[in-house]
């Protein structure tokens, strides 16, 4: 079977089909409120994963702590100088990759190491962590044994599928390495052995295949992948069910642990599964509100808010603009009121499928809408040059109803990108608005000015 091609048709497969879980308007209205929209951990992981064109080239410091401080570290410029097996090389420059990342040149010569070593590694989404675990994971492999020798674990099927479309575009030259997805819709007979090399699972159906059916032989895994450490804590169970499916494992399997934050919870994660590992953090990219001119606006409605927009709008050049609701159907009705008066206006939340929203990043992208309304489905990891200006409809809150003042770093931290001078305005409808206002003012010790929305002068100085 073509496993690249199988891949493909999967990934492609379960783009369409995904569709985000969503309440009834109606439902909401019983409930006598509506709930914040956003993306969960792993949709937003899996967005970050797709709509990366290509590396992102990184700038940041690399800190690396060795399990033995005393050897020499080597990093590699090219990839020749690994000495892979051919056929791995050739399928490495299929996918794209004329040399390493900054990460993979420190973290490949480690993870490739003879007697295996163990690694922690902390990068964010886009800079090749995953290429460099599924080389060690083919390089691994030894084709003369017929029995399943590296375990890759991922918190969701649709990640699980990414990581399979990665190893099998790598592999596309190697026909004798075989592999095999352990997610939902996959079946197993019971009381057989896979004889495929790799496994590419979730925790349940690995758990399920290795000690419920006993078709794989843990103790035989060579090489055990935990990826995506920090959506895996946020999903439920998955915690334990790691832990179950390590402690099957031989004491030298090689153990790697990739994740994209670095936090107290996933370092104890971390040290659960990953003994006397090497650690590598890219270090993350802090977001910086210095070059953006942040301001509030006081207003008493929601029609008052959308006529504060419009006297924006009407007032200062703006290249592109990112506007941030609460909820889906205030992103709804904005969407409705804007477009009518002629903007051209796209909406971003959390009924859409993934695919819908990449087609909806595409088109923003390119400049066939001006305007993107959107909740926290967006509120990180999207970068668009022409955005100079971010409005909060409403400002983020936490469940608790207090300022959520991380979330509103990353969503001003739209605007202002690649060094380019950006505006945040905040529209205040009500008391609580402004006591959450002035939180994250304190917060970040960074001025927040009143606006006059009504004073076409005023509002033009913030342009010039």
């Amino acid at each position: 079977m073509d496993w690249a091609k199988k891949a493909e048709d999967q990934v492609s497969k379960l783009v369409s089909n995904l569709e985000i879980d969503k309440k009834d308007d109606s439902e909401e209205k019983k409930a006598g409120t509506e709930e914040a929209d956003g993306a969960s951990p792993a949709e937003t992981s899996l967005m970050l994963k797709i709509i990366r064109k290509g590396l992102v080239e990184s700038k940041l410091d690399l800190e690396v702590q060795r399990q033995d401080p005393n050897s020499p570290l080597h990093s590699v410029k090219t990839f020749e100088k690994l000495h892979l097996k051919p056929e791995i090389l050739k399928g490495i420059y299929a996918m794209g990759f004329n040399a390493p990342s900054k990460i993979q040149e420190t973290a490949l010569p480690l993870l490739l190491a003879d007697p295996p070593q163990n690694m922690i590694a902390q990068s964010q989404s886009g800079t090749g962590k995953t290429a460099a675990f599924v080389l060690a994971m083919l390089s691994r492999v030894d084709t003369k044994l017929t029995h399943s020798q590296v375990l890759c674990l991922s918190p969701t099927y649709e990640l699980a599928i990414q990581t399979g479309e990665a190893a099998a575009k790598m592999a596309q030259f190697c026909p004798d390495i075989k592999l095999k997805f352990a997610v939902r819709g996959e079946d197993v007979e019971p009381g057989t052995k896979l004889t495929e090399h790799i496994i590419i699972g979730t925790p349940g159906k690995v758990l399920d295949w290795g000690l419920k059916f006993r078709v794989i032989d843990l103790k035989k895994i060579r090489v055990f992948v935990l990826d995506e450490a920090d959506v895996m804590i946020a999903t439920q169970g998955h915690h334990d069910q790691c832990i179950r499916i390590h402690k099957q494992l031989p004491a030298k399997c090689q153990m790697l642990f990739f994740s994209a934050t670095y936090d107290k919870d996933v370092m104890e994660f971390a040290q659960h599964i990953v003994p006397e590992a090497n650690i590598i953090r890219l270090q993350r990219e802090e977001e910086s509100l210095d070059n953006i001119k942040q301001y509030y606006v006081r207003c008493r409605s929601e029609d008052e808010k959308y006529q504060a927009i419009q006297n924006i709008y009407g007032s200062i050049t703006i290249g592109q603009a990112i506007i941030f609701c609460h909820t889906r159907k205030t992103a709804g009705w904005l969407a409705g009121k804007m477009s009518s008066d002629g903007h051209s206006v796209a909406v971003l939340s959390g009924d859409l499928t993934v695919e819908q929203r990449l087609a909806v990043l595409d088109r923003f992208r390119i400049g066939l809408e001006k305007v993107l309304i959107t909740t926290n489905v967006l509120s990180r990891g999207i970068d668009v040059e022409q955005v100079t200006i971010v409005v909060n409809f409403d400002l983020p809150m936490d469940a608790k109803g207090r300022a959520d003042c991380e979330t509103y770093l990353h969503r001003i931290g739209r605007t202002g990108r690649f060094g380019k001078n950006g505006i945040a305005i905040n529209l205040i409808d009500s008391d609580k608005a402004m006591v959450i206002c002035r939180a994250i003012e304190d917060h970040f010790k960074k001025p927040i000015k009143e606006l006059n929305a009504d004073n076409s002068e005023e509002i033009e100085k913030i342009g010039s």
